[in-house]
C-alpha cells in the first residue's frame, strides 16, 4: 500500500507542477526585474512619440533644404529634335536610345523603359563618356567596347553590355601582306 500511496502523492505533485508551469502569463505575480525595465522603457517610449516626430521632420526639412532643388531639365523630358539617333541592345533584352546633339555635347537624351531622361556629362580622369541625371538616379557611362546603365538610387545595373551597331560588328583582323623579294 505504501508503494501506491507514494505514487499517487508523485502524481499529484507532477499534475500542480504541471498546472503552475502552463499558467498564463498574466496569472504569474512574480516578475523579473529585467521585465519590468523593458515595460518601462516601451512605456516612456509610447509616451514621447512628439517629440521625436518633430525632431525627425525637423531633420527632414534640414536636409531638403541642405540638398539642391532639381532643376526641370532634370525632371522634364528633354527636347529631341534635331538629335543624332544611336540605338542599344543589351543584355537580358533590354533597349536603350540616345539622342545627341552637335552643338551641345554636355547633355545627351536617354530613352529608357518608356521615359526620356536628360543627363549632364561629368568628367572622368579615364576617358570614358559619364552622364548622369542626380533626380532620377540614371548614370550612363559609355566605353569603346560597351555600355552601362546604372542606377545611383537603388546602387544597382540596370542594364549592361550595351551595344550599338558598330560594336556589336564582328571584329576582322586582317593577315600582314607578304612582301615579294
Amino acid at each position: 500500500m505504501a508503494p501506491l500511496l507514494s505514487r499517487l502523492l508523485a502524481a499529484g505533485a507532477f499534475a500542480f507542477a504541471a498546472i503552475g508551469v502552463c499558467m498564463p502569463a498574466s496569472a504569474a505575480t512574480e516578475k523579473h526585474p529585467k521585465a519590468e525595465a523593458v515595460l518601462k522603457a516601451q512605456a516612456k517610449a509610447k509616451a514621447k512619440p512628439k517629440k521625436a516626430t518633430k525632431a525627425a521632420a525637423a531633420v527632414t526639412a534640414a536636409a531638403v533644404a541642405a540638398a539642391p532643388a532639381a532643376s526641370a531639365e532634370e525632371v522634364d523630358e528633354p527636347d529631341i529634335t534635331d538629335t543624332v539617333v544611336t540605338e542599344y541592345a543589351c543584355e537580358l533584352g533590354n533597349k536603350i536610345t540616345i539622342y545627341t546633339n552637335a552643338q551641345d555635347d554636355a547633355h545627351i537624351a536617354l530613352r529608357w523603359k518608356k521615359r526620356l531622361h536628360r543627363l549632364n556629362r561629368v568628367g572622368t580622369t579615364t576617358g570614358a563618356l559619364r552622364f548622369e541625371n542626380p533626380h532620377w538616379g540614371l548614370i550612363w557611362i559609355g566605353i569603346p567596347a560597351k555600355g552601362i546603365l546604372l542606377d545611383s538610387k537603388l546602387n544597382r545595373q540596370l542594364a549592361n553590355e550595351c551595344k550599338n551597331a558598330e560594336q556589336s560588328a564582328p571584329v576582322t583582323a586582317s593577315l600582314p601582306v607578304e612582301k615579294k623579294s
